[in-house]
């Protein structure tokens, strides 16, 4: 049986049964962001190949071209072309996309603009003051509306602190500062980073520049850069559902082309791993010192695991289907370090238990933990849920109704923000 797709948005019906075959996943968000950005600082044009078409980098590129950067984009590919930045006119929309507002108030302050950042409903619930206090610090003009969007930026009249200790790992507070100290050219050094995404960091060594950095922090020293053109491989996070639904579903065999697979981001896999998963990285090689690979997964018998703070950062957007997994699992599992999950686009901490249950799954939930007990049953009579306006809950619902029984989604909630294609390569998988 297929997914369908009865609206354009909601709801969205999917129903039980094994995925085989190859499938391919659209670009990492994550890289998508971070290489228009650099690209609106280098003095040479930069060209992106297999950039994602979703809703959350478009509002990075918009964000850009209102800054002055001449940003191009046909389909999955960009086109970044040297240009002077200026102040924003009018309000920034960033949309649902927490990154680009970020990562676009470090870009402000090391170039000394001035902007107003806003977005949608969810994005104002998501906190802003974390990387506001690092930027201010640093030197730039932040006000914000109790911590929250709308942020103004108004220049950064002086540079002061270049020497930062971050208070929890944030790749996206990492990355703003970064680009700061790229924008402003000024050295700038970060402490107590514990292992964050390093896609940032990755892509200026490619390009040359002069940077150090391990899971403990980062020393950056902006010189000329070189830029090589940058192919973006598939997003870690969007094959996921992917990975998952093949390990729960008997009969399931499937092999995702071309994923990045940085060990920052594949806490999913390790936690898989630890609890029976038959996973396999094949055809190993770098783009753009980014690791790729094809992932090869088959149906395995699970048994529950405890996992705690390491697996917890690698795998913050795979939780949710992490959580599917250890329904299907024989015996108890636990997540621990989950905090950050109730400012995501929705509590998705709540939005999980609440899946899990409308499910006939046993899940208890506490502050920063989630503890699941399996295996749950199968179900022939269909179960409704809502996805929270959260796309990463809506696809959730995927792997979990290709294991138990049909699941309908409703909510305002989309798979476009980050995988636009879902519906398609999903049913394409499932089909018969």
């Amino acid at each position: 049986m297929t997914a369908a797709r009865a609206a354009v948005h909601t709801p969205y019906a999917f129903n039980r049964g094994p995925l085989r075959g190859d499938v391919r996943v659209p670009g990492d968000k994550s890289l998508s962001h971070r290489a228009l950005i650099l690209g609106a600082a280098l003095a040479e044009p930069l060209s992106i190949e297999n950039l994602n078409t979703g809703f959350d980098v478009s509002a990075t590129s918009d964000a850009l071209r209102a800054l002055g950067a001449d940003v191009t984009i046909d389909g999955a590919t960009g086109f970044v072309r040297p240009s002077q930045l200026h102040s924003a006119s009018d309000t920034l929309d960033c949309r649902n996309s927490g990154s680009t507002a970020r990562m676009m108030l470090g870009v402000c302050a090391g170039a000394n603009l001035s902007a107003t950042m806003d977005g949608d409903e969810s994005l104002r619930r998501r906190p802003m003051e974390p990387v506001a206090a690092q930027l201010r610090a640093f030197g730039a003009l932040i006000e914000t509306e109790d911590g929250y969007l709308p942020a103004t930026i108004s220049g950064t009249p002086t540079i002061q602190t270049r020497d930062f200790i971050l208070l929890f790992p944030s790749a996206q507070v990492k990355s703003a500062l970064l680009f700061a100290a790229l924008f402003s050219r000024v050295a700038i050094s970060m402490i107590n980073d514990a292992g964050s995404r390093d896609h940032t960091e990755r892509l200026l060594e490619d390009f040359g520049a002069q940077i150090r950095y391990n899971r403990h922090g980062v020393e950056f020293e902006p010189s000329d850069l070189t830029p090589r053109p940058v192919k973006i491989p598939g997003d870690f996070s969007a094959a996921a559902f992917f990975i998952v639904a093949a390990t729960i579903v008997q009969g399931s065999a499937v092999r995702l082309r071309d994923v990045g697979v940085n060990p920052t981001r594949t806490g999913l896999v390790d936690a898989l791993r630890a609890m029976g998963a038959s996973i396999v990285f094949s055809n190993e090689r770098q783009w753009n010192n980014e690791p790729v690979a094809d992932i090869e997964v088959k149906a395995s018998a699970l048994r529950g695991a405890s996992f705690g703070l390491d697996i917890a950062a690698r795998a913050i957007d795979e939780v949710p289907v992490l959580a599917v997994a250890a329904a299907c699992a024989d015996g108890t599992t636990r997540i621990m370090g989950l905090r950050q999950l109730r400012q995501k686009e929705s509590d998705r901490l709540l939005a999980i238990e609440q899946m899990l249950k409308a499910s006939g799954v046993s899940v208890e939930i506490g502050t920063d933990d989630i503890q699941i007990a399996g295996p749950a049953s199968s179900f022939t009579q269909e179960r409704r849920i809502d996805g929270g306006g959260d796309h990463r809950i809506v696809m959730t619902a995927a792997p979990l109704a290709a294991a138990l029984g049909p699941i309908v989604v409703a909510g305002n909630g989309s798979p476009d923000v980050s995988f636009p294609n879902f519906i398609d390569e999903w049913s394409a998988a499932q089909a018969p």
